[in-house]
């Protein structure tokens, strides 16, 4: 056997592998939640119909699809609570997404500055806290915003308030949550392209006679936007669908769209109705992938 054959059959398995893995884990999956979507609610078990049965023949499978219809999603255009939690959901994200940035740039500019040994050093303390449990550490916040907190006990030891300030069940709790959550997110990618970058091509502005606000603006963010773009899709697309922080941190008064699913299919048992919202939570999700693609291939073909 060539060296040629033995080689290449292990590298079409690992060309092969990503489609298989796309294939079993979301195609298949979608499919099933997506018949759902175009289903009936039934009492039940499972609780719509129509329900498909190869074993009864195709005219049976006819029938059903038959039975299929587009009435979920309708009744998501008509009723204002899916509409209001898709744009709520949709508003949390890009804010977070945007207080994340302004936090995790110059973090992520920082430790991309300092002398290699003390980059990884800085790497695991951005790192450490998130070995422990998501959950647990949502529960703590919740501790530290309640109304005896730890956050009230510093305000009031510091004379800044006069009497505990309400965070629990407010928005302002949530972003914290979320920002705090998502952190990591937004500096691993811009650490990983700031890093990069070549430092002559900052030397070389200067030389030129450009200020250190100039060399930032013209030379360093230009260079470091497919970072911006990494770590903005890996924060907006989770928050959108967050379940999580909002109910433990935000309260139920306003609903993000994870919570308005969760309820749908957890309380009503309308797993149609559930269904078809997630249907449309990833068609709205696949916009921002769709056009980060594209920027990313005109970045390539430019660069050739």
């Amino acid at each position: 056997m060539s060296a040629r054959r033995i080689f290449s059959r292990p590298a079409r398995f690992a060309a092969i592998a990503p489609y298989v893995w796309m294939a079993l884990f979301f195609l298949v999956p979608f499919a099933f939640v997506a018949k759902i979507s175009l289903s009936q609610t039934a009492i039940a078990q499972p609780p719509y119909t129509p329900l498909f049965s190869p074993s009864e023949g195709l005219s049976s499978l006819r029938d059903a699809f038959a039975a299929l219809s587009l009435d979920n999603f309708r009744l998501l255009l008509s009723d204002d609570l899916y509409l209001a939690s898709y744009l709520r959901s949709v508003v949390v994200a890009a804010t977070s997404t945007a207080i994340l940035l302004l936090i995790g740039y110059p973090i992520a500019y920082g430790m991309a500055r300092l002398p290699r040994h003390w980059q990884g050093i800085a790497m695991m303390l951005v790192i450490v806290p998130f070995w422990t449990s998501f959950l647990i550490r949502i529960y703590a916040w919740v501790n530290i915003l309640q109304h005896d907190g730890l956050l009230n006990q510093i305000l009031l030891a510091l004379h800044l308030v006069s009497t505990p300030v309400v965070w629990l069940s407010t928005d302002s709790a949530m972003y914290v949550g979320i920002v705090y959550s998502y952190l990591p997110f937004m500096i691993l990618p811009l650490f990983a392209t700031l890093t990069k970058l070549e430092p002559a091509l900052e030397e070389a502005a200067a030389d030129l006679g450009a200020s250190p606000r100039e060399i930032f603006w013209l030379v360093t963010f230009p260079l470091s936007l497919p970072g911006v773009g990494a770590g903005c899709l890996l924060c907006f697309i989770p928050i959108v669908g967050e379940f999580v922080i909002p109910d433990l941190l935000a309260g139920s008064r306003s609903l993000m769209i994870g919570q308005t699913l969760w309820l749908e299919f957890f309380t009503n048992k309308d797993w149609p109705v559930a269904s078809s919202l997630a249907v449309v939570l990833l068609v709205v999700l696949l916009l921002p992938l769709l056009l980060y693609d594209r920027l990313q291939r005109r970045q390539l073909e430019e660069g050739r």
